[in-house]
């Protein structure tokens, strides 16, 4: 497969990084948080190219499995939960150590584990490992901005994986039979010149695509340690738990020297780079957490959960499993049966769209509601939001219609409801087919599974009604 992005020959890793975000930001391939300029991009497809890991032969002998904690590779963080193995997230930033051991609740469920491999559950769900433990990482996955077929790899500019590795390779966790795997998009993997790798930067084995997945067979050595002239007082101040590890390599009789502060490193390339301009949706300024994700995904993530906590949370999954729980929660508040409403659904607040009645709740403007058909006969409700769990498109709010075959899911903004969309294509439920797709009211005459923001609300006669789009989309109901 020929590379879609092409590197302009003397081009340096920035070049490199910034036509990556560019092009990924133009063609539309991320999901939230957006956009991907300085981020590890949260790429559509990245559950799908998750699940390959599973199959690798170098996972399946695996023990103990390092994951980055970036969106894109949370299915690689469940599916090692899944697989029953150790896994390990390094600390954001390397701010409180090196990594830190997810321990999930004892006979965890999937529904659980998915909880911990989320980015508050590696938060809630984690016990700190020591430069003094001795563990042996077998397997890690690591994200990236670029990577060529031959193992090169370009990370987003800060070093943190790459140094993650040699303070790994220095405590003795990782040595050269530790597997080295990076989960991308097909347009991240490009021909990189091999004269931009220096001694320092991580190499890798796999690369697994939405449609691929890639043995590398990379000659070049990964590093085998920390290279401390490479460092400086800064980097060191930034990294507490590098003057330890400094120190205990001083009294080993290593050389720790410490680089001068350069004059023109590649950061500093990289803020002298003219800010280029991008395609950006409008969004409130948030402020980006140690994760490169912003402090309103964390919030987003919470409300999804239904729950300010992770630990909450499955308390409360605890109670429903056996049958104690209440079903008026979040996502069952809205829920219709044979046109008679369950909890508080009386709000209604109408928009007009023809003779279109939309939402039945007073829902903020950029809530997103998608369309659920083909719903089979005898499913229940309960086994529709496993279902959405399972798949990571789990709603603020859901409306069950099961005696017409179909529900409506409403997400936070349209980002997120375009990352359901995608999670749901492929969804079967009971030997049936059903069918995702933007609610007809709002694809403002798009193809169905492409964004078209809600359009302004305006009166329109109320409706009986209790399920957004309820009328226009009974006709859409028959064409389906």
């Amino acid at each position: 497969m020929d590379p879609v992005i092409k590197i302009n020959p003397g081009g340096s890793k920035w070049d490199i990084r910034q036509k990556v975000w560019d092009y990924i930001e133009e063609k539309n391939l991320a999901n939230f948080p957006r956009p991907v300029h300085n981020r590890i991009p949260n790429f559509k497809g990245a559950v799908k190219a998750c699940y390959s890991l599973a199959g690798l032969q170098e996972f399946k002998s695996s023990q103990t499995v390092k994951v980055n904690p970036d969106r894109p590779q949370q299915q690689a963080r469940f599916i090692t939960l899944e697989a029953r193995k150790t896994l390990l997230v390094p600390t954001p930033r390397l701010r409180t150590g090196l990594f830190n051991r997810i321990t999930p609740p004892q006979g965890a469920s999937k529904e659980q584990l998915r909880i911990c491999s989320s980015s508050q559950g590696v938060k809630d769900f984690s016990v700190p490992v020591g430069l003094d433990a001795k563990i042996k990482i077998d397997l890690m996955v690591v994200g990236s901005v670029a990577v060529s077929e031959k193992g090169f790899r370009i990370g987003k500019g800060e070093g943190f994986a790459d140094l993650e590795y040699g303070m790994m390779a220095s405590m003795g966790a990782v040595n050269e039979s530790t597997v080295v795997v990076t989960v991308v998009h097909d347009c991240q993997v490009m021909d990189i010149p091999e004269d931009l790798m220096g001694s320092h930067d991580l190499t890798v084995d796999y690369i697994l695509t939405p449609t691929r997945v890639i043995k590398t067979d990379c000659q070049l050595p990964k590093p085998r340690g920390i290279i401390w002239n490479k460092l400086d007082t800064e980097k060191l101040q930034k990294i507490p738990i590098l003057k330890k590890l400094r120190a205990l390599e001083e009294q080993a009789g290593k050389d720790v020297t410490l680089g001068a502060a350069p004059v023109a490193t590649e950061a500093g390339l990289h803020a002298s780079q003219p800010k280029r301009q991008t395609r950006r949706r409008p969004r409130p300024n948030t402020q980006q957490d140690a994760e490169g994700e912003s402090s309103q995904d964390s919030r987003l993530e919470k409300r999804i959960e239904g729950e300010p906590k992770a630990r909450q949370h499955l308390t409360r999954m605890s109670k429903e499993s056996r049958g104690d729980g209440k079903a008026g929660n979040e996502q069952e508040t809205g829920k219709t049966i044979k046109g008679k409403s369950r909890g508080n659904t009386k709000e209604q607040v109408p928009e007009e769209g023809g003779n279109e009645v939309k939402s039945q709740r007073k829902l903020h403007l950029s809530v997103t509601t998608v369309y659920l058909g083909g719903i089979p006969a005898g499913l229940r409700v309960s086994e529709l939001k496993t279902a959405l769990r399972e798949r990571e498109a789990t709603p603020l709010r859901l409306t069950w219609q099961g005696a017409q075959h179909r529900a409506f899911l409403d997400y936070s903004d349209p980002q997120a409801a375009d990352q359901a969309l995608e999670a749901l294509q492929g969804l079967s439920l009971n030997g049936h087919s059903l069918q995702a797709e933007l609610a007809k009211s709002q694809r403002g005459g798009r193809k169905s599974g492409h964004f078209s923001r809600r359009p302004k609300p305006a009166a329109a006669p109320k409706s009986e009604e209790s399920a957004p789009d309820a009328k226009s989309d009974a006709t859409e109901k028959t064409e389906q």
